[in-house]
């Protein structure tokens, strides 16, 4: 994201903001400072785990949960959060094991895609968030979509973003994956160190993207210092093997988009080789109202077209969900 871009979403952003929807000024703030809403990094306990987690916008505002991707965090939202949080209460956790939630040793913690679904509902409940907009990409899609089979009542909406909930998106990257599914060998395991080293982190960011100078490379750099913590390999291939228990749940999760019919924006970058495009059209098939926009660039869309997606995610809220 180049920096004349950022400031011209970031404008729009704040000239959008009126005294209805702004946040009420702290003492000590003045309103012209109150006005530009300000991203707060806090820690919870849930079930006695240490969660990080991004906070911002007025704490009576329709909640937005933003649910990260592998490899990296709730900081691949940075730049999305103050752009929602003038009117919306944005809540961006850390699942354990990455960020700066705590990793507990993978022998003592079950890092699974149920567990993560049961600590998110937790901090939700402890922050008192009864309804909210989820914003799933990667890993968040069936931490998500296990969260929607919970609570259904509480999804007012969804924004999918290279998030798969169909086995058509499940192409040829997955082939090695899909081997240790199979018989969750050691060989089949130890084959899979490739995803977390650093030119596969990079390859995460740069692949499929026209113009790479739009990307940050703080970005991999950032995500793989935490890879390389000690311990965390095995906390990412336990969760190569258990992502092998979200595709039962695939038809579950179809139901839930069927019988619940929640407002859906799709904006997915085409040229993703881990979700590719063809994981987005049979949204279409159990959510036919969805908007859905396939975007010219690779996996972590929001890192070089936040300035076509800021203003669609914001338009998409601000039509379905503002008056919640």
């Amino acid at each position: 994201m180049t920096s004349h871009i950022l400031r011209t979403v970031l404008t729009a952003a704040l000239l959008a903001t009126t005294a209805a929807t702004s946040v009420m000024p702290a003492p000590g703030e003045t309103s012209a400072t109150a006005s530009i809403p300000v991203t707060h990094c806090r820690t919870a306990t849930i079930d006695g785990v240490s969660m990080f987690y991004r906070e911002a916008g007025p704490a009576n505002g329709p909640v937005v949960l933003l649910l990260h991707g592998f490899p990296t965090s709730s900081h691949m939202f940075r730049n999305l959060i103050p752009l929602l949080a003038d009117r919306y209460h944005v809540i961006a956790p850390d699942y354990p094991g990455f960020g700066d939630s705590a990793a507990p040793d993978h022998t003592q913690f079950v890092y699974s895609f149920g567990h993560y679904a049961d600590l998110v509902d937790g901090l939700m409940q402890q922050l008192h968030a009864q309804r909210y907009t989820m914003y799933i990409m990667d890993y968040g899609a069936p931490v998500g979509y296990r969260l929607a089979l919970k609570h259904p009542e509480r999804v007012s909406a969804l924004i999918v973003q290279n998030g798969n909930a169909y086995e058509e998106g499940l192409k040829q990257f997955w082939d090695p994956i899909k081997a240790y599914w199979a018989d969750g060998s050691a060989a089949h395991r130890e084959a899979l160190n490739f995803l977390v080293a650093p030119a596969t982190t990079k390859f995460q960011y740069t692949d499929g993207v026209q113009d790479v100078s739009r990307i940050d490379p703080d970005n991999w750099a950032h995500d793989q210092a935490l890879l390389d913590r000690p311990g965390n390999r095995d906390i990412q291939l336990d969760l190569f093997h258990d992502y092998g228990s979200n595709v039962p749940l695939y038809p579950k999760f179809q139901a839930f988009f069927r019988d619940y019919k929640p407002p859906t924006l799709i904006v997915w970058g085409k040229n993703d080789k881990i979700f590719p495009a063809d994981g987005a059209g049979p949204y279409l098939r159990d959510l036919p109202k969805a908007e859905m926009h396939l975007l010219d660039t690779g996996h972590f869309a929001l890192e070089d077209k936040l300035d076509e997606m800021a203003p669609l995610i914001r338009g998409f809220l601000d039509r379905y969900i503002a008056m919640l």
